[in-house]
């Protein structure tokens, strides 16, 4: 009775294109069930929020032999394991939380909508994920970005304030614990959450986002550790503006994968075509003159991780 008292919405086209969209998704997911294609392990892009991880996705889907959703998937990868399954401890996934049907899952979601071929992958809270992901994809290639902690740290604080765009109660909700950042301008967490995240829900904004940061690439560090050589690939974002040629025709030697013209003429144009969405067009040192009072402030405690990432 309900879905006959609905029926008159089929009228709206949005809602109409949504249920071809579902339509086609239920068609793929029993063509994939009883086909299995056998595909290449993904590529997965790495980094802490605002540390490049959008200007090299933009560069890396260029390639013509990886398929791309052009946009990042948590919704997914939290449904397989995330707050609402640890009782809120974090958005972080270790290869002990794989199931049996986690890889099936996967595998189903990107043919249905991306079809065959080698997926790549970036989702930002997957720096919290790689022993899961590794666990689901023995063979998976991870390229992981890294930014000097300073500006990675200003440029979080920027996309704090940039309204509630980055905000996470939109995937999950009003969270569970009562959030006062910087004296109660924030009342929700941005971009991710990880483990020990609670202990800063009353902190000024500059150590929520030192925290933050620390968090994504001190994990990043220890993952390294488990992954084989061969299937890591370390990129510097400040780099990228200097020796973008050089460094993605390496990354794309590194994945077997031809560097193709339109690659190169991405490569070429970086400088000219920012991707920044928070403020301005990438510059090195803009903590400088955006933040370099709260910068300061957390500059002790970020130069342990500085020091490893290789930044003086």
């Amino acid at each position: 009775m309900a879905a006959v008292k609905n029926i008159y919405k089929l009228i709206y086209p949005e809602i109409r294109r949504k249920n071809a969209l579902l339509f086609r998704y239920w068609l793929k997911g029993i063509y994939w069930e009883f086909t299995k294609p056998v595909e290449k392990d993904p590529v997965f892009l790495i980094g802490c929020s605002r540390s490049g991880t959008t200007v090299t996705y933009e560069t890396l889907m260029k390639s013509s032999k990886l398929k791309t959703f052009g946009f990042e998937i948590p919704q997914f990868w939290t449904s397989l394991w995330g707050p609402n399954h640890n009782d809120w401890e974090s958005e972080a996934a270790g290869a002990e939380h794989v199931q049996d049907q986690h890889r099936y899952s996967a595998l189903k979601y990107f043919y249905q909508r991306i079809g065959p071929g080698q997926v790549l992958d970036k989702t930002c809270i997957n720096i919290l994920r790689v022993g899961f992901l590794n666990k689901l994809f023995p063979k998976a290639r991870f390229i992981y970005i890294h930014r000097d902690g300073r500006d990675n740290i200003n440029s979080l604080i920027e996309g704090w304030r940039l309204g509630d765009h980055f905000g996470l109660e939109q995937f999950y909700g009003n969270f569970p614990h009562k959030i006062e950042i910087n004296d109660g301008e924030f009342t929700q967490w941005r971009f991710f959450i990880p483990p020990g995240w609670k202990g800063y829900n009353k902190a000024p904004i500059e150590d929520v986002c030192a925290f933050q940061w620390m968090s994504a690439n001190s994990m990043a560090i220890e993952a390294k550790k488990i992954i084989p050589e061969n299937q890591w690939i370390q990129i510097r974002y400040e780099n990228l503006f200097t020796h973008a040629e050089e460094i993605f025709r390496d990354v794309f030697n590194k994945l077997g994968l031809p560097f193709e013209d339109s690659i190169r003429k991405r490569c070429q144009s970086l400088l000219k075509h920012p991707t920044s969405i928070v403020k301005g067009q990438p510059e090195l040192g803009k903590w400088r003159t955006q933040n370099p009072k709260e910068i300061e402030k957390i500059t002790d405690k970020i130069r342990p991780i500085q020091k490893i990432l290789g930044y003086n």
